[in-house]
């Protein structure tokens, strides 16, 4: 019989949006870098998008960019289109896609993450927030990306080790959650 707890799936979503939320407003204006900042409404789509995918993450991606636009001075809805493609196409392939894989959960945030700056602040650009292009690309796009993917650790340890890598089959006894042994206690 397969057990699926959706209450710990929703409890997981809302303690992230928490920490992601608060993290954006009190430490990612705090610390930067040249001109960049952590992006943790990027962080927060990224996550649910690896865990959940689907029409989720693009609804987390669009209100988590509307977060970020309404706790910033740019354009609002600009990171909200930007996080809604950006969690389209990191949940296409649908459910828990970093179980385990620290390197691939990586490098494929570090894709986003620099794509994402790199579009934001080009419309900055365009949009007269900016003063030219080497002050988008080194200033800002670059260091923005680095703080962002360097904020993501935490979380990406979180989700690779955290999350079950399967349907869970109830019952505590049987193989542990690495599934490298198994459980000899209650024998």
């Amino acid at each position: 019989m397969q057990v699926s707890d959706r209450n710990r799936d929703q409890r997981s979503i809302l303690v992230l949006a928490l920490v992601c939320g608060v993290l954006q407003l009190a430490l990612a204006p705090n610390v930067g870098l040249g001109n960049g900042r952590a992006n943790f409404a990027l962080i927060f789509s990224v996550c649910i998008s690896l865990m959940v995918g689907g029409r989720k993450s693009v609804l987390a991606g669009f209100c988590a960019g509307l977060f970020f636009d309404l706790s910033t001075t740019g354009p609002i809805g600009l990171m909200s289109l930007l996080l809604c493609v950006s969690s389209y196409v990191m949940g296409l392939e649908g459910r828990n896609r970093v179980s385990g894989d620290f390197g691939l959960t990586m490098g494929s945030f570090a894709a986003h993450a620099l794509a994402v700056s790199l579009a934001y602040h080009i419309a900055m650009l365009l949009v007269g927030q900016a003063s030219g292009l080497v002050d988008v690309v080194l200033l800002r796009t670059l260091p923005t990306a680095i703080l962002t993917i360097l904020a993501f650790i935490p979380f990406a340890v979180w989700l690779t080790r955290a999350q079950p890598s399967g349907p869970s089959l109830g019952g505590g006894r049987g193989r542990s959650s690495r599934g490298s042994h198994l459980d000899m206690r209650g024998l």
